[in-house]
């Protein structure tokens, strides 16, 4: 049986933040090849685009805070704005303390959406 490479990320330096962010909640992990993600019951709550780009999803009226305080915008990915998802600015992904807050807002906010159904089929 061949074994599968692992595909690496084309930004390790905001990928190694990523994950050291989503360390901070020991009972997540990071999901994806190319592009990494965080997810629950099949809702994404943050990604890390392959131009190394890091959205996080928030609900109002933290996003609009976030937004604000910030000074960045929605994130937009492949030309659509996607409405809930802020885009991290570069250095506040370097301070992991700062961030985790907000992440940990993100994760709450996502368990309390109604789950998804999976695509996956189940294993017989």
């Amino acid at each position: 049986m061949p074994v599968k490479k692992e595909k690496l990320h084309a930004h390790p330096a905001e990928l190694k933040l990523y994950e050291k962010l989503v360390g901070t909640i020991p009972e997540i992990e990071v999901k994806g090849d190319t592009m990494k993600y965080t997810s629950h019951n099949g809702n994404m709550y943050s990604l890390l685009s392959k131009e190394g780009e890091l959205a996080i999803r928030l609900p109002e009226p933290e996003r609009g805070e976030f937004l604000k305080n910030h000074k960045t915008k929605l994130f937009e990915a492949y030309g659509i704005v996607m409405k809930e998802y802020v885009a991290v600015p570069e250095k506040l992904l370097e301070d992991t303390k700062q961030l985790k807050k907000y992440f940990a807002i993100s994760y709450s906010y996502v368990k309390s959406l109604k789950p998804k159904p999976t695509t996956k089929k189940a294993k017989k």
